[in-house]
């Protein structure tokens, strides 16, 4: 780690892509800049919420990438490695390696790209990893297309670039031609998903029809009692509320042609099995997971594991 020394001097515990302090203009974004915009990762992290098979999928992915090993020739540094990689502090409250990397690969897949930093501490070694939001850095494409300018959020503009972007880990998935942002492996799935929870409200909203049942009183005064026929309406109306809301059974007696009929009780819940599944398999196809992993029992045992 020689290329540590020249921050000895100069560094402390200190992150570099925290939130900047400068808050510009937007007019101040120009050339070169194509950020990942703010509603695109609401969108995102709304899908993930919305969606609980979307989420778990992404978690069942991180889970099946696994861990990894750092392997060295002398048993003292492997010693001293494993305390490192088991120790090192990650974020606020996390320790070790595993958590950065979990960490970092759930923000690659999630927005499609994923920055981490080395904080070096004043004995200028690595102190701790920190994973940066992508609402703290602005990636922009160099003079040179294949260079990549890491800057705090708002200082693009004003040219302050981050000091040591050696220290900077940035990765992008599946880029497209041009730009220096990945893409998430949640693209196309809005469109679906949209689908998907129109119909779990439509569910939600006839079970709140039909399930919690509704009664329309009708009461149809006879020729000699029309001139009576307010108050009657309310001394029907005061007693079928005080035997709707009384905790045990009540019986409503009442004088007169009334009818009572449960409001949507002819009404039947639409078949909704088949749309489900089809917007789930869509779904299952764009994140790559075996259904059955996900909870989906779409296929008998055999097949499955076959």
């Amino acid at each position: 780690m020689n290329w540590l020394k020249k921050f000895r001097k100069k560094c402390n515990v200190e992150v570099q892509t925290a939130a900047g302090q400068y808050n510009l203009h937007p007019f101040g974004y120009i050339r070169n800049y194509a950020p990942i915009g703010n509603c695109e990762k609401q969108l995102f992290r709304s899908l993930r919420e919305s969606v609980p098979v979307i989420d778990a999928a992404i978690y069942k992915i991180i889970r099946l990438v696994g861990g990894f090993k750092v392997i060295c020739d002398d048993s003292e540094v492997q010693s001293k490695m494993n305390d490192f990689l088991h120790g090192v502090r990650v974020n606020s409250l996390s320790n070790g390696i595993d958590s950065f990397i979990s960490s970092y690969l759930e923000q690659l897949l999630t927005y499609g790209t994923a920055v981490g930093e080395m904080v070096i501490g004043t004995d200028g070694n690595i102190a701790a990893l920190y994973n940066s939001s992508l609402d703290d850095v602005e990636l922009v494409c160099g003079e040179n297309p294949l260079d990549v300018k890491i800057y705090n959020a708002g200082c693009f503009a004003a040219g302050k670039e981050i000091p040591y972007p050696e220290l900077i880990l940035c990765s992008a998935c599946m880029p497209e031609p041009g730009s220096v942002y990945g893409t998430s492996v949640l693209k196309g799935l809005p469109f679906v998903t949209d689908i998907l929870l129109k119909i779990w409200n439509a569910i939600g909203t006839n079970w709140d029809r039909v399930g919690n049942v509704r009664f329309a009183v009708t009461y149809k005064p006879q020729e000699s009692d029309r001139s009576f026929t307010k108050e009657r309406v309310m001394m029907i109306a005061d007693e079928w509320g005080k035997a709707m809301k009384s905790r045990e059974p009540r019986d409503f007696i009442s004088v007169g042609d009334v009818s009572i009929k449960a409001i949507g009780a002819d009404n039947q819940i639409p078949d909704s099995e088949i749309p489900v599944r089809q917007i789930l398999e869509q779904i299952v196809a764009k994140l790559s997971i075996p259904p059955f992993l996900l909870g989906l029992n779409w296929s008998t045992t055999e097949r499955m594991s076959t």
